[in-house]
């Protein structure tokens, strides 16, 4: 794998011309509009700048862990419609993780809004969301936005970008989706796959060489190359909902007569579109991947980042696991022991418990080439287990009709309905210290379902279907696919939507306004959330350290999910297993606030206040309650990597939270999360921090700072002696992110 250190041409689809040798009179300007990327975006944006994007999607997707907050922040901004095709799946929340109603309130919630504003609703089981946005809802040339990481329907033509719910909200409001044009690099594939190696196994090559150098951070990644032609459709799209692992924005993808085939297996052939850059494209960058070159890959704990080849691993085991030990300290805190190397028997890994699940295992392919395998052996009687979840009920039903259902059962494995829980925390939670190998999408720590804070620890490791099911057939035992020597049947598929003419509700666009919500307990509205004041007094109520900090870490996954309609509730675990004093550090200074708003003095509140104040008062003696905001904020190197869950996000804010710091944001939609609740996305030079955690900050004149687009943003840290400066900056800010953080949140900024 190759990755070329500045930007190349494309000619004919085919030939790679480096920038500096390319001879040819084409500027890199008219060139790069020639990439697929640009075509889209430019049909999709508004504002007549193609380097100021405002972006207009065809289509909106949320799960049943998004849905019910992102509705009820546009409900409080005036939501009357949705004013374009909105689909509300419920793919996460499926089992009751934590007993009581309050999961399938939530559902009944989406029933009555799609009914009331005129969406789709997918029941339980019946679909993830990402296999239902692939069957009914891709389109050549079309954009959708969901309010989940891994929305990529790159494959099919689509152009899908994964944002927290603030922006979901925008489009709901007829709003637009602003950024930058963003560069464009080229996935370069040539080559065939050899036997045994899957698309998971492609997926995890390309983001180990990328992930860590960011190298496609905040860019698309455009699949190109003569490589792309030998890949089935489901291939590809196993490769493309990866991406969202490498950090880049979007994904999209050349398309032939074998994506025509699959719309028109979909009985969709009309949402084909050819796709291929133009005879000379230029691209910001290049990866060029030798499929032929691929080897069946794992990703170790604690990210898919962190790769192997299969064989590396088991010819130098004692030493990876010991590389691996080294990294579990950083993810882990020291909070828990943590080895592998108990698991090796008789110089082999053994693995307690395997699964293909979800919007990336899950698939049609995936699950029969791992039944080629498995066919005629057993998964043995100890403690190794297996679980294949389809990633809908079509894929289920045609499992059935063509007999690999029943083959897989036959080896003792176990085939469930399509459910994510697997892939954030909510399922097949395996004993403590063992090691899941799984063909999802993150193995990020208490992936896996595990509660450090409760000294609870097991650890999840990413393979493609085809290994885990040689591993199986193994008993267990780590084994690559590349030693399966039979042959691979490839079953044709037929895709059947009776099921989702007989289940789903699809109001076909028609809003019934008559229709009254149904509510539940646990379902409660936003707090209140005040403007940003003309000063900020914030303490740093949590700081870490971390090379980069996961959305997982900020607000966990796992159970916490049935509390994602409570906006408090869930609050009560942000940060819970990094830092469990988070929330109450935050807490405490949150009275001070909710004191000011109150019209009370906020030192009775919080006495400490009393004497940051007296310092504060020597140098800006015009500061006092009237035109003071106070508040908690927290610093991380490079927050943000993972989930796109705003609620990483909301969750500060509901606490108090007026501001993150951090050297660096990892992806974009985590920054626009901060915005979107009112929160200032600092950002300070790498180096020695000039506050330390318990420490009070002062921004004076912080509001007509983000009035007037200041440069840089002069802080104090408020000590004893006095007041020490410091710097901070915000980034690049639309006027309507300005608007937003000025407003206090989206809610205020569209409250009419």
């Amino acid at each position: 794998m190759k990755l070329y250190e500045g930007g190349v041409y494309l000619l004919n689809g085919h030939d790679i011309v480096e920038e500096n040798c390319m001879t040819q009179p084409v500027s890199k300007k008219e060139a790069a509009k020639n990439t697929m990327a640009y075509g889209i975006l430019e049909a999709h944006n508004t504002s007549g700048n193609m380097q100021k994007l405002q972006i207009k999607f065809d289509k909106l997707t949320s799960h049943d862990i998004t849905f019910v907050g992102i509705i009820q922040t546009a409900r409080a901004s005036g939501l009357e419609k949705f004013p374009v095709p909105y689909v509300l799946t419920n793919c996460h929340n499926s089992l009751c993780a934590v007993g009581g109603t309050i999961n399938e309130d939530d559902h009944m919630f989406g029933l009555t809004c799609a009914k009331k504003y005129g969406g789709v609703y997918v029941p339980p089981h019946q679909a993830v969301i990402h296999q239902y946005a692939r069957e009914m809802l891709a389109g050549g040339g079309k954009m959708i936005l969901g309010s989940d990481s891994h929305t990529r329907y790159g494959a099919l033509g689509t152009m899908a970008m994964g944002e927290g719910g603030g922006e979901l909200v925008k489009q709901l409001l007829s709003q637009t989706y602003d950024i930058n044009m963003p560069g464009v690099v080229a996935i370069y594939l040539k080559g065939q796959p050899r036997p045994g190696v899957g698309p998971q196994d492609v997926a995890l090559a390309i983001i180990g060489k990328v992930f860590a150098n960011g190298y496609v951070k905040n860019k698309v990644m455009e699949f190109v190359g003569p490589g792309v032609a030998g890949l089935s459709a489901d291939f590809r799209i196993g490769i493309d909902v990866m991406t969202t692992e490498t950090t880049c924005l979007s994904s999209i993808w050349q398309t032939d007569d074998k994506i025509e085939e699959f719309y028109e297996i979909h009985g969709r052939k009309e949402d084909y579109k050819k796709l291929q850059p133009g005879k000379v494209a230029y691209y910001d960058g290049c990866v060029e991947v030798d499929l032929s070159e691929i080897k069946p890959m794992i990703a170790m704990p604690f990210h898919p980042s962190n790769t192997y080849t299969i064989d590396e691993l088991n010819e130098n085991l004692e030493d990876i696991l010991n590389d691996v030990e080294k990294k579990a300290q950083v993810s882990l805190d020291g909070k828990v022991p943590f080895t592998l190397k108990d698991k090796v028997v008789d110089g082999k890994l053994y693995v307690d418990q395997g699964i293909i699940a979800g919007c990336a295992g899950g698939g049609f392919e995936n699950i029969c080439a791992a039944a080629d395998i498995l066919r005629g052996s057993s998964i043995g009687s100890d403690a190794f287990t297996l679980s294949v979840y389809p990633a809908s009920t079509p894929i289920y039903m045609e499992l059935a009709k063509n007999g690999v259902l029943a083959d897989l059962m036959a080896t003792g494995a176990v085939v469930k309905t399509a459910f994510c829980g697997p892939c954030f925390g909510a399922g097949d939670t395996p004993a403590n210290n063992a090691f899941s190998i799984r063909h999802t999408t993150r193995n990020f720590p208490n992936r896996e379902g595990s509660k450090i804070q409760n000294g609870q620890i097991s650890s999840v490791a990413l393979m493609d279907a085809r290994s885990i099911a040689a591993t199986a057939a193994n008993k267990g035992f780590l084994t690559s696919a590349e030693t399966y020597t039979g042959s691979y049947t490839g079953q044709k598929y037929f895709f059947d939507k009776t099921i989702y003419e007989n289940r789903i509700f699809d109001s076909k666009g028609v809003a019934d306004p008559e229709v009254e919500i149904q509510f539940g307990p646990n379902i409660k509205d936003w707090p209140e959330m005040p403007s940003l004041a003309d000063n900020l007094v914030l303490k740093v109520v949590s700081e870490i350290h971390d090379p980069v900090t996961t959305t997982d870490e900020l607000i966990p996954s796992g159970e916490t999910s049935s509390y994602r309609s409570n906006p408090l509730g869930l609050a009560e675990f942000t940060l819970s297993r990094k830092d469990p004093a988070y929330v109450g550090r935050a807490k405490e200074i949150q009275q001070a606030q909710k004191a000011l708003q109150a019209g009370q003095d906020p030192i009775e509140a919080v006495p400490e206040l009393k004497s940051v104040m007296e310092v504060i008062g020597k140098q800006f003696p015009q500061i006092g309650k009237d035109n003071l905001g106070i508040g908690s904020t927290i610093f991380a190197v490079k927050p943000g990597d993972g989930s796109a869950r705003e609620q990483a996000a909301s969750c500060q804010k509901v606490l108090g939270g007026w501001a993150n710091i951090a050297n660096e944001y990892a992806t974009k939609r985590y920054r626009s999360n901060l915005i979107n609740w009112g929160m200032l996305p600092f950002l300070i030079q790498d180096g020695e921090l000039p506050f330390a955690n318990g420490d009070y900050l002062l921004f004076p004149d912080v509001r007509r700072a983000v009035e007037e687009k200041a440069d840089s943003i002069t802080g104090y840290v408020v000590k004893e002696d006095g007041l020490k400066e410091f710097q901070v900056t915000l980034g690049e800010l639309t006027d309507d992110e300005r608007e937003i953080i000025l407003k206090g949140c989206l809610i205020n900024y569209n409250r009419k």
